[in-house]
């Protein structure tokens, strides 16, 4: 990168962070405006403070100086900013030139945008997993179908919840035939992040819970087709069913699974 477009870079993240400081109203981050406020949005001491930085470090960042920032800091100041995942991702790019690390085994909030969407498909159950597996949001209907708002967080794992809890396993039908694709399809996923500690522990945890997850998983790959529950007991009866992933954040490997009865 040239000298005159690291300058341009780092205007644009002075103008970036200075827009979106006087974005944030005092109330939002739990501070008091008071009478005598003149800023828009909040001082640069607030930010500083909140994200855990002294306020001329954080000034000669704003002030476009070239100083080197870690991601745990932007991380920070992205969630004092109020930054959806589209900006957190050009504060990443105009501070490190790179998009920020990924993070598939983290407990993100869902945008309520997508919680609506869901909200809305009142006969259709869905959920959004991230890379790990971990259910972080559902509507009414999955909550019916699946049960997630009784499980505590560690155990809201649809992996988990097919391979080491009996009582789900007794209402599907289709296990043997379902699950070996559950177990290709974390297969692919891993590959996305081979390093990654969180992923592992999954996959060891698995091969601990369930003999027969262990068996398919050391044994030979398949490379079927991506394939969910196809039936599950319910109240009515046994539910045939379909299911169709959609991307909702792909940086952050957020995928939202709808089921279709057939």
């Amino acid at each position: 990168m040239t000298t005159r477009s690291l300058e341009r870079t780092r205007k644009e993240l002075a103008e970036f962070l200075r827009h979106h400081r006087e974005r944030v109203s005092p109330a939002e981050v739990g501070l008091t405006a008071g009478r005598r406020r003149r800023t828009p949005g909040l001082r640069r001491e607030e930010v500083a403070a909140l994200a855990g930085v002294g306020l001329s470090w954080y000034t000669w960042l704003e002030q476009g100086r070239d100083i080197g920032v870690s991601e745990d800091f932007l991380l920070r100041l992205a969630k004092v900013l109020r930054l959806d995942d589209a900006e957190c991702c050009h504060l990443f790019v105009l501070a490190h030139r790179r998009p920020p690390p990924a993070e598939p085994y983290h407990w993100p909030v869902v945008s309520p945008r997508v919680q609506l969407l869901m909200d809305d498909w009142r006969d259709r159950p869905a959920y959004v997993q991230n890379l790990r597996w971990d259910v972080v949001a559902w509507n009414a209907a999955g909550d019916g179908l699946f049960g997630f708002s009784r499980k505590e967080p560690p155990d809201r794992n649809m992996l988990r919840m097919v391979f080491a809890d009996p009582d789900l396993r007794r209402r599907l039908p289709a296990w043997a035939s379902d699950a070996p694709h559950l177990v290709e399809a974390l297969r692919r996923d891993l590959a996305l992040v081979p390093d990654d500690p969180a992923m592992q522990r999954l996959v060891d945890d698995l091969e601990s819970l369930s003999p027969d997850f262990r068996r398919w998983w050391n044994g030979t790959p398949e490379h079927s087709a991506a394939r969910g529950l196809t039936a599950l007991a319910g109240e009515q009866g046994v539910l045939r069913l379909e299911h169709e992933v959609l991307t909702v954040d792909e940086h952050r490997h957020l995928r939202m699974v709808v089921y279709f009865q057939l």
